[in-house]
């Protein structure tokens, strides 16, 4: 006997499916540059995440008592249980920082945004926040918007936010480091909308680092502005980066928490910085121009826009699924018995008896 996989469980959820096993084979530069970085760093950037951002904070307020809520990204779990009249569950890529929150006593657990483990329409809403900026193609973006929608029922909200390009304080991008040709083409390939605008972005080598004041973690990697703009041409060229590397500062009697940061040392993947006391990993961004978030939706044929703003330097989205999803089970063998236990939207057990075998289906939120 088997289960239909929940990603089929959907009808015609895009136009151009995105479901591809290369969708969900995970980049290189995520690998090391999202999910190792993530990993090492954990329990320092866990104590810089406790502020709840104002309109997170209003979307889940206006959900109805009872709503059971996806955080898919959840990091540290700042956001599970924020509003105690409903139901939280979370999952993120980082097992560190799934550890947290399962210290912290939410229920979490380790998984990938572009393959999420929930049967599809079992949530009210789900949020994700500050996620969809670390996958590296455009394809893996819409796919994670993708399986937001599918795991939320019938008028379920969806909220996504992403840092935006267009930045408040514009000496931002000054201080972060764009990805050159090379590294484009040999992690991101076509998939970014963006790729073939990164002609003239200088090489990783070429930008310096200067020392800056304080300590931070979100403290960015300062470019020799010219250096970097060189002309006109530079210049527009610059206004058109998205792929970005954006340094963590890990201090030194942090950094040895799990021995990460020594074999990121080891492997290239960290550099030190003696003058601030820090390891310094760097983490891929694909940061989002106006409008570009929406259009990753107009191929969702089961979703509508509900909302979109502009909210401190992140841009965000708020989308209603609008169909309903198929749940359907195929079983193989002589079915010698079947049965469902009284209605339980939350908690549906199913039994199958083939042959002597009984098999027990807990059909609760998360898969086993």
């Amino acid at each position: 006997m088997k289960q239909i996989n929940t990603e089929s469980e959907d009808p015609c959820i895009t136009e151009n499916s995105s479901s591809s096993i290369s969708v969900k084979s995970t980049p290189e530069i995520e690998k090391k540059f999202v999910h190792s970085v993530y990993d090492a760093i954990a329990p320092h950037f866990s104590s810089t995440r406790f502020a709840k951002w104002p309109k997170v904070a209003e979307f889940l307020s206006s959900l109805p008592s009872g709503s059971l809520i996806l955080d898919a990204g959840c990091g540290n779990g700042k956001y599970l249980g924020f509003n105690q009249d409903c139901f939280f569950i979370g999952c993120d890529i980082s097992p560190s920082l799934i550890k947290i929150c399962l210290d912290r006593g939410h229920e979490v657990l380790v998984a990938d945004a572009v393959n999420l483990p929930y049967r599809t329409g079992f949530g009210d809403a789900a949020i994700s926040i500050a996620v969809l900026h670390h996958l590296s193609t455009e394809n893996r973006r819409i796919k994670a918007i993708e399986e937001l929608v599918r795991v939320v029922k019938k008028g379920g909200l969806v909220l996504i936010t992403v840092w935006a390009v267009e930045q408040e304080d514009s000496s931002l991008l000054n201080k972060w480091t764009p990805l050159a040709d090379k590294y484009v083409e040999e992690w991101q390939g076509s998939g970014s909308p963006r790729a073939a605008r990164l002609t003239s972005s200088p090489s990783l080598e070429s930008i310096p680092e200067i020392e800056e004041s304080g300590f931070g973690g979100e403290e960015r990697k300062v470019c020799n502005v010219s250096e970097v703009l060189g002309d006109l041409k530079e210049e527009d060229n610059a206004k058109n980066q998205q792929e970005y590397f954006v340094p963590w500062h890990l201090p030194y009697h942090r950094a040895e928490v799990s021995g990460a940061s020594a074999h990121a040392l080891a492997t290239g993947l960290a550099t030190k910085d003696d003058i601030k006391g820090a390891v310094v990993y760097n983490r891929y961004y694909h940061v989002f121009s106006e409008g570009e978030l929406e259009s990753l939706t107009n191929g969702i044929s089961n979703a509508r826009v509900v909302d979109q703003f502009f909210d401190k330097s992140n841009w965000c989205i708020i989308l209603e699924r609008t169909l309903e999803g198929r749940h359907c089970y195929e079983y193989a063998g002589v079915v010698a018995g079947f049965c469902i236990c009284p209605n339980n939207a939350e908690h549906l057990l199913t039994t199958f008896k083939i042959g002597a075998t009984i098999y027990l289906w807990l059909d609760l939120f998360i898969l086993p």
